[in-house]
């Protein structure tokens, strides 16, 4: 048996006033049941993680018919809620990205990120207006990130930064966006001002420079999320573990409780996939 499907509405509770959801970004369905093991609360997948895992570079380079395909299972996989990495939306025009994320919805995905990248703001609003009406005559709902590279893209720095991260997120909230997503922003300072600003919940990237979970918290950030990490680090550890191997050493390389056959067979013997 599958695990019940998340919804839409729990994955919006888990953005309420005081609360900071921490995403640790999964690529297939191992790594969305290892976050859930150890108390995610929902997953969200990262998109070069999830293309690499395909064996194809990051950057909307996977077919979307094969990013559909990897969500399936990791839904599949877990009781939680799942949000997905959607870069640009896949598509040539915003009929086409509202119509992709349709389809994602119908599969059980309850959020995406969709970002405007090195494109004008104009082009992400558009997506996102056409993707809440889209979501609307289908009678389903969705948790629309609204992801603006603002601060990644060096497009303004210091306060004209702000001022354009602000202009571009009260943008999104007009044309349907659920939250907007600030990767780069760190400075407490910074985050105050952007979360007063903006009437939705804030969610930025981790970094080592970025305030503490309960600073965060008390700030007003709603959520953090991780990006491609967890799969640099579990890939790290297996490159390691190989060269290990393969130059006839036996013993294991990683310190700490290593996971199990049993363990990770369990996962999937009691109903996740």
């Amino acid at each position: 048996m599958s695990p019940a499907p998340a919804d839409t509405a729990q994955f919006r509770a888990l953005h309420a006033q005081g609360q900071l959801l921490i995403l640790a970004n999964a690529w297939d369905a191992l790594s969305a049941r290892l976050v859930e093991s150890v108390g995610g609360a929902a997953i969200a997948t990262s998109s070069a993680a999830v293309a690499w895992a395909q064996g194809v570079p990051d950057g909307e380079r996977l077919s979307f018919d094969r990013l559909l395909t990897a969500t399936q299972d990791i839904v599949r996989a877990v009781r939680v809620p799942v949000s997905v990495d959607f870069e640009r939306g896949y598509g040539a025009s915003a009929a086409e990205v509202a119509a992709n994320i349709c389809r994602l919805a119908e599969v059980g995905v309850v959020g995406v990120n969709l970002e405007d990248g090195s494109e004008p703001p104009e082009v992400l609003a558009e997506k996102l207006a056409a993707s809440r009406e889209a979501l609307r005559r289908e009678g389903r709902d969705m948790f629309l990130n609204a992801r603006t590279d603002v601060v990644l893209r060096h497009i303004h720095e210091g306060k004209q930064a702000l001022d354009e991260i602000v202009r571009r997120g009260k943008r999104y909230v007009d044309a349907g966006c659920d939250g907007v997503f600030v990767p780069g922003l760190s400075k407490a300072e910074e985050l105050a001002h952007v979360v007063e600003q903006l009437p939705v919940p804030l969610n930025v990237w981790a970094a080592p420079t970025l305030p503490s979970p309960e600073q965060l918290r008390a700030l007003g950030v709603r959520r953090v999320s991780v990006g491609p990490r967890l799969a640099l680090t579990a890939f790290s550890a297996a490159r390691r573990d190989a060269e290990h191997v393969l130059a006839g050493r036996w013993g294991p390389t990683f310190e700490g409780k290593p996971l199990t056959y049993p363990e990770l067979n369990a996962w999937f013997a009691s109903g996740g996939a």
